[in-house]
């Protein structure tokens, strides 16, 4: 979707390297907040990352690799990333100091990601079987487990928990979604590692070459488990055990897609949810406020928040990037707003491989001789495509070189 010139294959890998850093932090955060602060009501720390989560190995990186995606990066946290956390845009002092001065990365756009695929479940089911065991009785008994075990000795948390129920469980569930987002990211950090380090070697040439790329990457990493484990004083509490069978590609890709880069929600205080106000649509299969559909211009309106992400990119930005973006910004506060359109611009090539990869999963070949199967083809392009004819859809704008 995005044409094919030099000057947008430098936008979306740059951007890409830009995003990998962060994310690098979000994945660890959010499987430290899944697997360890768990219900914790009070959870003062959950963005301060011990020792074992940054020194936890991607299983995509690293010379022990399950699959190793990212040749030359070592399997712990990137180090950019932990010369950042340590002095941040300030000084060295000591990170309390930086989380108050907001001088961090912002965990905030995370979480608010993961709340986007809570709030949009039952997404691309029967396919994805993972919501649908959140529901079950199976998951309701391990959850059970867990929480007792972790409340353990605390007579009021248990008396709360028998009291109210549905709502330690409903806790319990957006724990595993903590969990599920974090191991989605556990995998594209170090794909768009790679990509950066293959175009710094003049590897990529074309737009179309990155594309294909993040398809190839998207099935090497389809079969990865989705799980959600538990750690309490020691023992392993498996709320949704790797046994389930549940997959990468299936219930954590496409729901993430679909919640993010297309639904969302309205930023808060932009739209009422008022029934009466019908300012948002009935049905939350027609809400377009992600990513794809922002307004990047009027920072921080559309859907997540960007201009929290886009912050977090700012300090991760390759010289070559900066350097662009210093011909072409009205100066240095402007930088946010351009680096925004290029995320904006990089996010719809990776929906192009996610289209492109959704019908190699879903549908047939675009060879196959079945005059059917080439309809059932055209019928879930023209779905897709659909989906970009909406007047929100910046498509066309980001086709233009002239959106800046």
């Amino acid at each position: 979707m995005l044409p094919d010139t030099p000057e947008n294959l430098m936008q979306i890998i740059g951007l890409y390297k830009a995003y990998a850093v962060p994310m690098d932090f979000y994945w660890r955060d959010l499987l430290y907040i899944g697997e360890r602060v768990f219900l914790d009501p009070f959870p003062f720390f959950k963005y301060f990352i011990p020792q074992e989560y940054l020194d936890l190995p991607n299983h995509y990186a690293g010379d022990n690799a399950d699959y190793r995606v990212w040749q030359k990066g070592a399997a712990s946290a990137h180090p950019e990333l932990l010369a950042f956390m340590d002095k941040g845009e300030t000084t060295k002092m000591h990170r309390l100091f930086h989380h108050w001065l907001h001088d961090r990365v912002n965990m905030e756009f995370a979480e608010e990601c993961m709340r986007a695929m809570l709030w949009h479940r039952k997404m691309y089911v029967p396919v994805n079987q993972f919501d649908p065991y959140l529901d079950s009785d199976e998951y309701k008994a391990n959850a059970d487990r867990a929480i007792k075990a972790y409340f353990q000795g605390n007579p009021v948390m248990l008396a709360l928990y028998k009291a109210f129920p549905d709502l330690f469980l409903e806790q319990c569930r957006q724990m595993s979604y903590y969990a599920n987002l974090g191991l989605f990211w556990e995998v594209m950090a170090p794909v768009f590692f790679e990509m950066s380090d293959i175009y710094d070697a003049g590897g990529f040439k074309q737009v179309r070459d990155a594309m294909d790329f993040l398809v190839n990457a998207i099935f090497i990493a389809a079969g990865r488990p989705i799980y959600h484990h538990v750690y309490i004083r020691g023992e392993c509490y498996e709320i949704i055990p790797k046994s389930k069978g549940f997959m990468w590609l299936y219930e954590a890709a496409l729901p993430y897609v679909e919640a993010v880069f297309y639904r969302t929600s309205p930023f808060r205080g932009t739209k009422s949810y008022n029934a009466q106000a019908g300012q948002v649509p009935d049905n939350q299969a027609d809400f377009h406020y992600g990513i794809l559909y922002a307004d990047v211009f009027p920072v921080g309106t559309a859907g997540i928040p960007p201009t929290l992400l886009m912050q977090d990119m700012l300090h991760f930005l390759p010289p070559y990037l900066v350097e662009y973006y210093q011909q072409h910004c009205r100066g240095k506060d402007d930088m946010l707003i351009q680096l925004g359109i290029s995320f904006q611009r990089s996010m719809y090539t990776v929906t192009s491989a996610v289209i492109q990869a959704l019908r190699v999963a879903l549908l047939y070949p675009l060879d196959d001789p079945n005059p059917q199967h080439l309809m059932a083809n055209r019928r879930f392009f023209e779905a897709q495509m659909d989906r970009f004819k909406r007047p929100e859809a910046r498509l066309r704008d980001i086709q233009s070189q002239d959106y800046r």
